[in-house]
């Protein structure tokens, strides 16, 4: 049956660092800063990967706590469906969903390239050809303010072309402390050279929550080493003498699943008939023949349990993951939906007991953190959930960047939280 199959494994981002690490800073030489830009303001854009909306409460982040209680904190951030790592870090720099930015999953099968991405192929992420939008460091970059990135999906494609002036090559070998210090290196160098927006990722508590699950005194230590963590990080950059905005949030939330009882293959789908992608909270199907997809639809709705079926035709128009919204040609032809805590299991692999990618609307443990603070916030602000695609929008307007270009975000998140909100 292999032979049959596309094999995606759920891996965190950790898997594309096996292998020789390649902990050298990029630097994209002959870009500086137009003397207008020079004048704009700093953001640290900062993602804890799986860092549910309530975890600064519930395990007491304290320095987050404080640093957010001066600036903004909503209630809660809405990922984009599917709520999981790569396509909601595209989505937060890129404002548009997973369907229309081209990067629907982890892993995915693309039918116009006969070919598939997966976040664990490293030449497959460094390649911008699979990349849609225009990430905020690239509309930076093409407006002459230099950017910088400390880990950040796709940072390592050359997307239109364009990488962030400085840059690495993601691995979990560079220790925090010099992370740090190359930020404060960055913000020290001349006013023409000086990135004005950053970007830098932790992934501890995603593991941890994975691995133990979101209860677990393990997940409350990885919380609290970045909370730590961001505590040295603003205390070094303001060593710098500059007005840095930072802007805290994770991709998604994470939850308890059933691991004692999966949902293996369905019988009702030939393997020989179908690429397979996926696992876990959905799986997707897609069709060599389009002559096989309705009879094997149909006896997947008969025989479901624990589990929904839709066709990319019918999929609930909420989640942005249908017919209409697959810009790029790459949802599956037939989607498989676990009803939470149940999940699937297709590759008989172990199961932690921690997850996510479940449709955020029914699980609110999909729900994402969202913390800012500095110069441009108002001070003491409490907002209600909102979907992660406004951030594109309020970076936008915090570093006063122009674009035409389509967007799902609004402006709504920029209005309410900026002093001084302007729209470009």
């Amino acid at each position: 049956m292999k032979k049959h199959i596309a094999f995606w494994a759920c891996l965190l981002y950790a898997a594309s660092t096996f292998g020789q690490a390649d902990t050298a800073q990029k630097i994209v030489t002959g870009r500086k800063n137009s003397i207008e830009q020079q004048k704009k303001s700093y953001v640290i854009l900062i993602s804890a990967d799986g860092f549910r909306y309530d975890y600064a409460q519930k395990y007491q982040a304290s320095h987050l706590l404080e640093l957010s209680s001066a600036g903004v904190k909503a209630t809660s951030m809405i990922p984009s469906y599917p709520s999981v790592t790569f396509p909601n870090h595209y989505a937060l720099v890129s404002g548009l969903f997973p369907s229309h930015s081209g990067l629907v999953n982890n892993g995915f099968y693309d039918r116009d390239r006969r070919d598939s991405y997966f976040m664990g192929d490293k030449n497959k992420v460094a390649d911008g050809s699979w990349y849609f939008g225009s990430p905020l460091w690239v509309l930076a970059e093409q407006q002459h303010l230099l950017s910088a990135s400390f880990y950040w999906v796709a940072s390592e494609a050359a997307i239109q072309g364009i990488n962030p002036t400085y840059y690495y090559s993601y691995n979990e070998k560079i220790a925090i402390h010099n992370r740090i210090n190359a930020v404060v290196n960055w913000l020290n160098l001349p006013a023409e050279e000086r990135p004005h927006f950053i970007t830098f990722y932790f992934p501890q508590v995603d593991h941890a929550g994975h691995v133990y699950g979101p209860d677990a005194p393990e997940t409350a230590r990885e919380v609290h080493f970045v909370d730590s963590a961001v505590n040295e990080l603003t205390k070094a950059v303001k060593t710098t003498g500059l007005d840095v905005n930072f802007i805290f949030v994770a991709d998604h939330g994470m939850t308890n699943v059933d691991k004692d009882h999966p949902i293996g293959i369905p019988a009702a789908i030939d393997t020989s008939k179908f690429i397979i992608s996926g696992d876990g909270t959905l799986v997707e199907l897609y069709a060599k023949n389009g002559a096989d997809i309705q009879a094997t639809y149909s006896n997947l709705k008969q025989r479901a349990k624990d589990y929904d079926v839709y066709l990319k035709t019918n999929m609930p128009a909420k989640l942005h993951y249908g017919q209409t919204d697959d810009w790029h040609n790459r949802i599956g032809d037939i989607l498989l939906i676990p009803r939470h805590p149940k999940l699937f299991n297709l590759w008989n692999k172990k199961i932690n007991p921690g997850w996510h990618g479940y449709d955020p609307s029914l699980v609110k443990d999909m729900h994402a953190t969202f913390l800012a603070w500095g110069p441009v916030f108002k001070p003491h602000t409490v907002i209600q959930p909102f979907e992660n695609v406004d951030v594109f929008n309020l970076v936008k307007s915090i570093l006063g960047l122009s674009y035409t270009g389509k967007i799902d975000g609004t402006d709504k998140l920029a209005h309410a939280i900026l002093v001084n909100y302007q729209n470009k």
